[in-house]
């Protein structure tokens, strides 16, 4: 059965990570990804570890199931293709500074006067709008202007930011459904529209409870480490051998919790109930810490997993990679990869009871499909596509 977007055919001007995050689970699902890389140096995810026969494993994760155009954006050759290659596109996304598409004369409105029913997206750090919509953003920066890295750490300690690049991702993950949105509105209307994604918005979209905290009664919420504003225990304690993450949500999972234990705490009125363990979670985390640091994560997993009370062992990449669950699931997929052989990525989120989502293709080398595209795509013929390559307006790499 074909992948809901086989027929989509998108036009991908995104680099580094949220914009491309969002094209590749599109590419999963069938959709074409034609990528647009600045000839010579191309997504600045090329330069980024780690690094096998001098390919980047970081940009053949993200770029799976891509074709790779390279193409001088700034000269007159380059822009009038990449508006014809707009004509045959469904999509086109970007995640360049605010203006800057404009500024190119590729940007919304040019768009759209070529093809009236496109659907633009525009991907950024604080979006099109607004007194920052110029302002310069990486991940962190996002994290730290959309409130996610106020919030994460120590409160005795200096702000941290989420170990991995979560605003980029967040971002390209909204990216996606919103274009999933404006592709089933076009099927009813047969118009299409901008679409402009903010880090900063999308991360303080998800910062759970804290926003309401302030809004409701006026509580500007600071960092708690492991701990949660509403439950308690949801912490990480340390173990006889390592670490164990233990959450409880309610009373009976605590019950069940102490039980397991072989402990009465609720019996004590100051943890009786969720909201009581919570304001007094300072005396409880002492209780609970001592017992923990007397039994290994594996005993305690296994004892509070028999007692159905939620409980994980912290787990590095390397036991994460090779867990049964996660290759149960399928989420390690094996491509071949021309440069770095075969190479094991994590697969699709998500499992389809009438689709697959597989690894189609490699992660192409930069340019390696740029004559298939001018072709097969726009027709151009050999001595046309050899005069732009003689002009370095576009360039081929063929596999090695």
């Amino acid at each position: 059965m074909k992948n809901p977007f086989s027929d989509l055919f998108i036009l991908d001007f995104t680099h580094v990570y949220s914009g491309p995050y969002c094209t590749m689970l599109l590419a999963d699902l069938g959709a074409r990804v034609v990528k647009i890389e600045r000839p010579g140096s191309g997504d600045d995810t090329r330069h980024y570890l780690p690094f096998k026969n001098g390919e980047s494993g970081y940009f053949a994760y993200l770029n799976r199931n891509k074709e790779s155009l390279t193409l001088d954006l700034k000269s007159p050759e380059g822009k009038r293709i990449a508006l014809e290659l707009m004509k045959k596109s469904d999509v086109v996304i970007e995640n360049f500074s605010a203006g800057t598409m404009d500024r190119l004369g590729l940007g919304y409105e040019a768009a759209k006067a070529v093809k009236d029913d496109i659907i633009y997206a525009s991907i950024s750090g604080f979006g099109q709008s607004g007194p920052l919509c110029h302002k310069a953003a990486y991940d962190i920066i996002a994290q730290a202007m959309g409130g996610l890295l106020r919030l994460t750490g120590f409160p005795d300690q200096p702000p941290v930011k989420v170990g991995v690049s979560i605003a980029d991702a967040n971002a390209g993950i909204h990216m996606a459904f919103c274009l999933m949105a404006a592709l089933y509105q076009r099927d009813h209307t047969g118009a299409g529209q901008y679409i402009d994604v903010s880090m900063m918005d999308t991360t303080m979209s998800v910062l759970e409870n804290f926003v309401m905290q302030y809004t409701l009664n006026g509580v500007v919420p600071e960092r708690s480490g492991n701990e949660h504003s509403a439950s308690a225990p949801f912490d990480m304690y340390e173990t006889k051998d390592d670490y164990v993450a233990v959450a409880t949500g309610n009373n009976t999972q605590f019950s069940r919790m102490q039980a397991a234990m072989g402990m009465d705490i609720m019996s004590d009125p100051r943890f009786a109930e969720n909201t009581l363990r919570r304001k007094n979670y300072k005396e409880l985390r002492p209780i609970l810490a001592a017992w923990m640091k007397e039994h290994t994560t594996a005993d305690i997993v296994a004892l509070f997993d028999r007692a159905a009370v939620p409980v994980a062992p912290v787990l590095g990449i390397d036991e994460l990679v090779n867990h049964p669950q996660i290759r149960a699931r399928g989420m390690i997929e094996t491509q071949h990869h021309p440069v770095l052989g075969d190479l094991e990525m994590p697969g699709f989120p998500a499992k389809f009871s009438t689709m697959q989502t597989p690894v189609r293709k490699a992660a192409p080398l930069l340019g390696e499909d740029t004559d298939a595209i001018l072709s097969g795509v726009l027709g151009l013929d050999e001595k046309t596509i050899a005069a732009l390559k003689e002009k370095h307006i576009v360039e081929q790499h063929e596999k090695g």
